[in-house]
Protein backbone atom coordinates (compact mmCIF):
# COMPACT_ATOMS: atom_id res chain seq x y z
CA UNK A 1 0.00 0.00 0.00
CA UNK A 2 1.89 3.43 -1.33
CA UNK A 3 2.35 6.32 1.50
CA UNK A 4 -0.32 9.12 1.26
CA UNK A 5 0.85 12.74 0.84
CA UNK A 6 -0.82 13.67 3.81
CA UNK A 7 1.42 10.41 5.33
CA UNK A 8 4.20 11.39 3.98
CA UNK A 9 4.22 14.59 5.49
CA UNK A 10 3.15 13.91 8.96
CA UNK A 11 5.92 11.01 8.71
CA UNK A 12 8.42 12.91 7.39
CA UNK A 13 11.19 14.75 9.26
CA UNK A 14 12.82 16.63 6.00
CA UNK A 15 11.44 18.13 3.15
CA UNK A 16 11.33 15.90 0.20
CA UNK A 17 12.07 17.53 -3.29
CA UNK A 18 11.71 15.73 -6.78
CA UNK A 19 12.98 17.40 -9.51
CA UNK A 20 12.54 15.78 -13.26
CA UNK A 21 15.22 15.21 -15.54
CA UNK A 22 15.04 13.14 -18.71
CA UNK A 23 14.48 13.98 -22.96
CA UNK A 24 15.92 17.59 -23.39
CA UNK A 25 15.78 18.89 -20.00
CA UNK A 26 19.05 20.26 -19.17
CA UNK A 27 18.22 22.46 -15.63
CA UNK A 28 17.82 19.54 -13.34
CA UNK A 29 21.62 19.12 -11.60
CA UNK A 30 20.92 23.26 -10.65
CA UNK A 31 17.96 22.79 -9.36
CA UNK A 32 18.07 19.88 -7.20
CA UNK A 33 21.47 21.80 -5.76
CA UNK A 34 19.58 25.38 -5.11
CA UNK A 35 16.55 22.79 -3.08
CA UNK A 36 19.70 20.81 -1.08
CA UNK A 37 21.27 24.17 -0.14
CA UNK A 38 17.23 25.47 0.95
CA UNK A 39 17.60 22.12 3.33
CA UNK A 40 15.23 19.74 1.71
CA UNK A 41 16.31 16.28 0.15
CA UNK A 42 16.20 16.34 -3.34
CA UNK A 43 16.14 13.73 -5.89
CA UNK A 44 16.62 14.13 -9.77
CA UNK A 45 14.31 11.41 -11.56
CA UNK A 46 13.78 10.40 -15.02
CA UNK A 47 9.90 11.43 -16.07
CA UNK A 48 9.98 7.76 -17.62
CA UNK A 49 11.02 6.35 -13.61
CA UNK A 50 8.05 8.29 -12.49
CA UNK A 51 5.41 7.38 -15.03
CA UNK A 52 6.63 3.96 -14.35
CA UNK A 53 5.49 4.04 -10.90
CA UNK A 54 9.18 2.97 -9.89
CA UNK A 55 9.05 6.38 -7.76
CA UNK A 56 6.34 7.53 -6.22
CA UNK A 57 5.24 11.46 -6.54
CA UNK A 58 3.34 11.29 -3.24
CA UNK A 59 6.53 10.26 -1.23
CA UNK A 60 7.46 13.65 -2.14
CA UNK A 61 6.84 17.64 -0.94
CA UNK A 62 7.66 19.33 -3.88
CA UNK A 63 7.81 18.47 -7.76
CA UNK A 64 9.76 20.94 -9.61
CA UNK A 65 9.43 20.93 -13.36
CA UNK A 66 13.03 22.36 -14.85
CA UNK A 67 14.44 24.44 -17.56
CA UNK A 68 15.65 23.25 -20.89
CA UNK A 69 13.95 22.36 -23.89
CA UNK A 70 11.94 18.95 -23.64
CA UNK A 71 11.37 17.03 -26.67
CA UNK A 72 13.52 19.51 -28.30
CA UNK A 73 10.30 21.79 -28.13
CA UNK A 74 8.85 19.41 -30.92
CA UNK A 75 5.17 20.45 -31.35
CA UNK A 76 5.39 23.29 -28.93
CA UNK A 77 7.52 24.30 -25.88
CA UNK A 78 6.40 22.02 -22.98
CA UNK A 79 3.39 20.48 -25.29
CA UNK A 80 4.94 17.03 -25.59
CA UNK A 81 5.94 17.14 -21.70
CA UNK A 82 2.55 17.38 -20.82
CA UNK A 83 0.64 15.27 -22.89
CA UNK A 84 3.05 12.33 -21.79
CA UNK A 85 2.38 13.11 -17.87
CA UNK A 86 -1.04 13.82 -18.02
CA UNK A 87 -1.61 10.75 -20.16
CA UNK A 88 0.18 8.65 -17.65
CA UNK A 89 -0.14 10.44 -14.16
CA UNK A 90 -2.50 13.10 -14.71
CA UNK A 91 -4.79 11.46 -12.09
CA UNK A 92 -2.14 11.39 -9.59
CA UNK A 93 -0.36 15.04 -10.43
CA UNK A 94 -4.09 16.19 -9.32
CA UNK A 95 -4.31 14.22 -6.16
CA UNK A 96 -0.77 15.64 -5.26
CA UNK A 97 -1.69 19.09 -5.95
CA UNK A 98 -5.07 18.72 -4.14
CA UNK A 99 -2.96 17.33 -0.95
CA UNK A 100 -1.67 20.35 -0.36
CA UNK A 101 2.08 19.77 -2.50
CA UNK A 102 3.84 22.08 -3.84
CA UNK A 103 5.12 23.00 -7.77
CA UNK A 104 7.52 25.32 -9.42
CA UNK A 105 7.60 25.35 -13.19
CA UNK A 106 11.01 27.11 -14.55
CA UNK A 107 11.50 28.31 -17.99
CA UNK A 108 10.30 25.03 -19.81
CA UNK A 109 8.75 24.01 -16.48
CA UNK A 110 6.33 27.19 -16.74
CA UNK A 111 5.70 26.19 -20.30
CA UNK A 112 4.84 22.39 -19.10
CA UNK A 113 2.42 23.73 -16.20
CA UNK A 114 0.26 25.89 -18.17
CA UNK A 115 0.02 22.73 -21.08
CA UNK A 116 -1.26 20.95 -18.10
CA UNK A 117 -3.58 23.54 -17.34
CA UNK A 118 -2.24 23.30 -13.60
CA UNK A 119 -1.63 27.13 -14.29
CA UNK A 120 -3.22 29.70 -13.90
CA UNK A 121 -5.32 27.52 -11.09
CA UNK A 122 -8.41 30.19 -10.94
CA UNK A 123 -10.16 29.10 -8.35
CA UNK A 124 -8.85 25.61 -7.95
CA UNK A 125 -9.58 24.71 -11.60
CA UNK A 126 -6.63 22.44 -12.76
CA UNK A 127 -7.83 20.98 -15.76
CA UNK A 128 -8.56 24.06 -17.96
CA UNK A 129 -5.74 26.03 -20.55
CA UNK A 130 -6.61 28.96 -20.30
CA UNK A 131 -3.55 31.19 -20.94
CA UNK A 132 -0.23 30.01 -23.31
CA UNK A 133 3.32 31.24 -23.47
CA UNK A 134 4.20 32.02 -27.28
CA UNK A 135 7.03 32.70 -29.41
CA UNK A 136 8.91 36.45 -27.87
CA UNK A 137 7.83 39.38 -30.10
CA UNK A 138 11.57 39.82 -31.54
CA UNK A 139 11.37 36.39 -32.95
CA UNK A 140 14.52 35.30 -31.18
CA UNK A 141 16.07 33.95 -28.35
CA UNK A 142 16.60 35.98 -25.66
CA UNK A 143 19.33 35.30 -22.88
CA UNK A 144 19.95 38.34 -20.83
CA UNK A 145 19.93 39.23 -17.20
CA UNK A 146 16.14 41.00 -16.19
CA UNK A 147 14.64 43.14 -13.69
CA UNK A 148 11.88 41.56 -11.71
CA UNK A 149 9.30 43.29 -9.53
CA UNK A 150 7.37 41.21 -7.02
CA UNK A 151 3.91 41.18 -6.25
CA UNK A 152 4.06 41.37 -2.02
CA UNK A 153 0.34 40.45 -2.02
CA UNK A 154 0.71 37.26 -4.04
CA UNK A 155 -0.48 34.23 -1.82
CA UNK A 156 2.22 32.47 -3.53
CA UNK A 157 4.50 30.61 -0.83
CA UNK A 158 7.96 30.65 -3.22
CA UNK A 159 8.07 34.00 -2.87
CA UNK A 160 7.15 34.83 0.88
CA UNK A 161 10.81 35.42 2.03
CA UNK A 162 11.94 37.89 -0.62
CA UNK A 163 12.02 41.07 1.38
CA UNK A 164 12.40 43.92 -1.38
CA UNK A 165 10.48 44.79 -3.72
CA UNK A 166 12.47 44.32 -6.75
CA UNK A 167 15.70 41.85 -8.00
CA UNK A 168 17.59 39.92 -10.99
CA UNK A 169 17.32 36.86 -12.63
CA UNK A 170 18.38 35.78 -15.69
CA UNK A 171 16.07 34.13 -18.63
CA UNK A 172 17.11 31.60 -21.13
CA UNK A 173 14.39 31.58 -23.65
CA UNK A 174 12.61 31.63 -27.11
CA UNK A 175 9.08 31.18 -26.17
CA UNK A 176 8.08 32.86 -23.37
CA UNK A 177 5.44 35.75 -24.04
CA UNK A 178 2.65 35.13 -21.79
CA UNK A 179 -0.84 35.67 -23.49
CA UNK A 180 -4.10 35.55 -22.54
CA UNK A 181 -7.91 36.57 -22.91
CA UNK A 182 -8.36 40.17 -21.30
CA UNK A 183 -10.71 38.50 -18.91
CA UNK A 184 -8.19 36.19 -17.65
CA UNK A 185 -5.88 38.09 -17.07
CA UNK A 186 -8.11 40.64 -15.45
CA UNK A 187 -8.90 37.58 -12.86
CA UNK A 188 -4.63 37.32 -12.53
CA UNK A 189 -4.34 40.27 -11.38
CA UNK A 190 -7.44 40.96 -9.34
CA UNK A 191 -6.52 37.77 -7.49
CA UNK A 192 -2.93 38.69 -6.79
CA UNK A 193 -1.89 35.53 -9.09
CA UNK A 194 0.31 37.74 -10.83
CA UNK A 195 3.65 37.00 -8.98
CA UNK A 196 6.99 38.56 -10.91
CA UNK A 197 6.60 41.28 -13.64
CA UNK A 198 9.20 42.60 -15.94
CA UNK A 199 10.32 45.52 -14.77
CA UNK A 200 12.24 48.45 -16.84
CA UNK A 201 12.23 45.97 -19.92
CA UNK A 202 10.02 43.41 -21.37
CA UNK A 203 12.08 40.91 -22.69
CA UNK A 204 9.74 38.82 -24.89
CA UNK A 205 6.23 40.91 -25.09
CA UNK A 206 4.34 39.69 -22.39
CA UNK A 207 0.97 40.64 -21.39
CA UNK A 208 1.22 42.59 -18.76
CA UNK A 209 4.86 42.48 -18.42
CA UNK A 210 4.37 39.25 -16.67
CA UNK A 211 6.90 36.62 -15.66
CA UNK A 212 5.38 34.39 -13.23
CA UNK A 213 1.91 33.67 -12.11
CA UNK A 214 0.72 31.05 -9.18
CA UNK A 215 -2.80 29.10 -8.97
CA UNK A 216 -5.16 30.30 -6.52
CA UNK A 217 -3.86 28.87 -3.12
CA UNK A 218 -0.25 29.66 -4.17
CA UNK A 219 0.95 26.29 -3.81
CA UNK A 220 1.98 26.10 -7.95
CA UNK A 221 4.20 28.76 -9.26
CA UNK A 222 5.50 29.41 -12.58
CA UNK A 223 8.32 31.38 -14.12
CA UNK A 224 10.11 32.19 -16.91
CA UNK A 225 13.55 33.69 -14.89
CA UNK A 226 15.77 30.88 -13.80
CA UNK A 227 15.91 31.28 -10.01
CA UNK A 228 18.35 27.72 -9.92
CA UNK A 229 20.66 29.96 -12.24
CA UNK A 230 22.15 32.50 -9.48
CA UNK A 231 22.81 30.49 -6.43
CA UNK A 232 25.93 32.28 -5.48
CA UNK A 233 26.41 35.74 -5.94
CA UNK A 234 29.59 35.35 -8.47
CA UNK A 235 26.40 34.08 -10.89
CA UNK A 236 25.72 37.69 -11.34
CA UNK A 237 27.39 39.29 -14.35
CA UNK A 238 28.44 42.53 -12.33
CA UNK A 239 29.45 40.56 -9.12
CA UNK A 240 32.81 42.40 -8.94
CA UNK A 241 31.49 45.94 -8.98
CA UNK A 242 28.65 44.90 -6.61
CA UNK A 243 31.40 43.49 -4.12
CA UNK A 244 33.10 46.95 -3.77
CA UNK A 245 29.95 49.05 -3.89
CA UNK A 246 28.66 46.89 -0.69
CA UNK A 247 32.55 47.36 0.77
CA UNK A 248 31.64 51.30 0.41
CA UNK A 249 27.95 51.52 1.89
CA UNK A 250 27.40 48.13 4.13
CA UNK A 251 29.00 46.36 6.52
CA UNK A 252 27.63 43.03 5.66
CA UNK A 253 30.06 40.64 3.54
CA UNK A 254 28.62 39.83 0.00
CA UNK A 255 29.60 35.99 1.17
CA UNK A 256 27.16 36.14 3.32
CA UNK A 257 24.23 37.47 1.33
CA UNK A 258 21.86 34.76 0.25
CA UNK A 259 20.68 35.57 -3.60
CA UNK A 260 16.89 36.20 -4.44
CA UNK A 261 16.98 32.91 -6.00
CA UNK A 262 18.20 30.71 -3.13
CA UNK A 263 15.58 33.04 -1.36
CA UNK A 264 12.73 31.54 -3.59
CA UNK A 265 13.89 27.54 -3.03
CA UNK A 266 14.34 28.47 0.33
CA UNK A 267 10.45 29.70 1.01
CA UNK A 268 9.44 26.83 -0.60
CA UNK A 269 11.35 24.34 1.98
CA UNK A 270 10.13 26.61 4.94
CA UNK A 271 6.73 26.39 4.04
CA UNK A 272 6.83 22.62 4.08
CA UNK A 273 9.19 22.96 6.77
CA UNK A 274 6.52 24.94 8.79
CA UNK A 275 3.97 22.22 8.14
CA UNK A 276 6.15 19.17 9.15
CA UNK A 277 6.22 20.45 12.67
CA UNK A 278 2.07 20.09 12.86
Amino acid sequence: MRESFKECLKNSRVVKALVLTGFGLNCDIETAYAFEFAGADAHRVHINTLISGKVELNHFHILAFGGGFSWGDDHGAGVIQALKLKNHIGDKILEFVDQGGLVIGICNGFQTLVNLGLLPGIDRDYKTRSVALTWNDGGNFRDQWVNLAVNQNSPCVFTKDLDYNQFELPIRHAQGKFVAEPSVVEKLITNNQVVLRYSNLNPNGSIYDIAGICDSTGHIFGLMPHPEAYNHYTNHPDWTKKVEDLKRSSTTAIDNQITPGMKIFMSGVRYIESKLTL
